[in-house]
């Protein structure tokens, strides 16, 4: 028996690699599936099977790709209706894989299809639960990204009722391996792990420590923020199809010249500059109108998050990172990709385009200037949850996920100089650059965020 778990760190997702006797499955593949082909090949193995855990919302799954690269079945659970073929296994319901038993257990709440797998190993014994957004270490999956005309309530009680029939009463040795690990927005506030024990969770998770229903629903709906805009674009994706990798790379790999952009900018083409180098870089030079999202950070997440589906993206890169930055926009389902920028911002540069650029202070800098500016205006772009744990004094809360409307922005005053900040760095350089576009040039990017702020003489507020 083997067993390996894929993670991608960017959208805290994990896929499962299961194998015995030169057969092998994958459970909750990425769109980019070379890896599991790689390791298959690697270890002289067959894929068999193709199981699926539900219709993911926050990326787009690798189950057709793989599909057709394998010849595997793709695997869904009960109440799974989709526009390509699949195998819709019964709750209950065995595969092998070589000596290795998986069997299906259907378990609704977080969405209708949701269905988790126990394996168990060579002697029949059960060993570990693939358990997708159903459970994760210290949270449950979210009632809240649809299924039909459900309310959260609904589904949320349709999870308690899975969990207590179908995972509460598995021994507490087996091992969870579940679909997401700590960042993901899958649910409500996923633990450090990204893997657990039936025992652990059972002990330390407080959705399953609650005593009865009405407890659990309350606990796992409270305070829940909104899911991700392009959450629905991805879980329709996932169940209605999508165009093949390769086409797209092909497409979204073609160089584009200094003069092509030039004209394109003349005849004012909608098309939108993803830059995706690091924030450092971007923000001592880079081409007006450019948004950046680095590759640095969530990088997939915030492009799904702030970026339109239907609109044309040209990539500016560091060099050699452009499939890179290609790929992992398709695993959020962008697919208008029309190329990169041939030698990316240095052969722009070259030229004598024009250059913009964003203006860094320290935190110690503000400190300085907050007194004696009465046009300073501190702009926190953190969550509001990390706004209300600590800010600074008379900040404005403008979430970073709210500015994918640029109407949003009129709440920002042409008068205002604004000193823009986040936790670390990485988001107040995106919200800079998406206030540039929107003619907000008086602004300056604290450097560090609230991680150095809190070290300094900035008046802060605690909670």
């Amino acid at each position: 028996m083997y067993i390996q778990q894929l993670y991608t760190g960017c959208l805290s997702e994990a896929a499962y690699y299961i194998e015995d006797n030169g057969e092998a499955a994958i459970i909750d593949p990425i769109r980019d599936t070379q890896s599991y082909l790689d390791l298959a090949t690697e270890r002289n193995a067959r894929i068999k099977y193709i199981f699926e855990t539900h219709f993911h919302a926050d990326f787009v799954s690798g189950h057709l790709e793989l599909s057709t690269k394998t010849g595997a079945p793709i695997v869904f659970g009960p109440q799974t209706e989709t526009k390509y073929k699949i195998l819709v296994a019964a709750d209950g319901q065995d595969f092998m894989i070589g000596r290795l038993k998986l069997t299906v257990l259907h378990t609704p709440g977080h969405t209708i299809e949701s269905t988790c797998y126990l394996l168990h190993d060579e002697t029949g014994s059960p060993y570990c639960i693939f358990t997708g957004d159903t459970l994760f270490a210290g949270d449950v999956g979210r009632p809240d990204l649809s299924s039909g005309d459900m309310s959260s309530e609904e589904l949320a009680a349709m999870l308690y009722h899975s969990l207590q029939a179908k995972i509460k009463v598995l021994p507490d040795h087996v091992i969870v391996y579940p679909a997401h690990g700590p960042g993901s927005s899958c649910g409500k506030n996923i633990g450090p792990n990204a893997f657990s024990t039936i025992g652990e969770e059972k002990e330390n998770n407080y959705a399953l420590t609650a005593p009865d229903q009405e407890s659990f629903i309350k606990a796992i709906t409270d305070g829940l923020g909104a899911p991700p805009s392009y959450f629905k674009v991805n879980a329709r994706i996932n169940k209605e199809g999508y165009k093949n990798l390769d086409e797209l790379l092909k497409k979204g790999l073609q160089p584009v010249s200094i003069s092509e952009l030039v004209q394109w900018k003349k005849e004012e083409k909608d098309f939108i500059i993803l830059d995706t180098r690091p924030a450092e870089q971007f923000t001592e030079g880079f081409i007006p109108d450019s948004i950046f999202i680095g590759l640095e950070g969530r990088f997939a997440e915030w492009a799904g998050t702030l970026l339109p589906f239907d609109t044309d993206i040209l990539l500016v890169t560091e060099p050699g990172r452009e499939e890179e930055s290609l790929v992992r926009l398709t695993r959020v389902g962008f697919e208008r990709n029309i190329g990169f920028l041939d030698g990316g911002f240095e052969a722009w540069k070259k030229s004598g385009g024009q250059i913009d650029l964003i203006i860094g202070v320290e935190p110690d800098e503000l400190a300085m200037d907050i007194p004696f500016d009465d046009h300073l205006l501190v702009v926190d772009v953190r969550k509001p949850s990390e706004f209300e744990a600590a800010h600074v004094k008379d900040a404005f809360n403008f979430p970073l996920d709210s500015m994918r409307d640029p109407v949003s922005m009129a709440a920002l005053g042409e008068n205002d100089n604004l000193y823009i900040h986040c936790g670390g760095g990485y988001r107040s350089v995106i919200a800079s650059s998406l206030m540039k576009r929107q003619g907000f040039h008086n602004l300056r990017n604290v450097v560090g965020g609230m991680e150095k702020i809190k070290g300094t003489d900035v008046p802060l507020i605690l909670i």
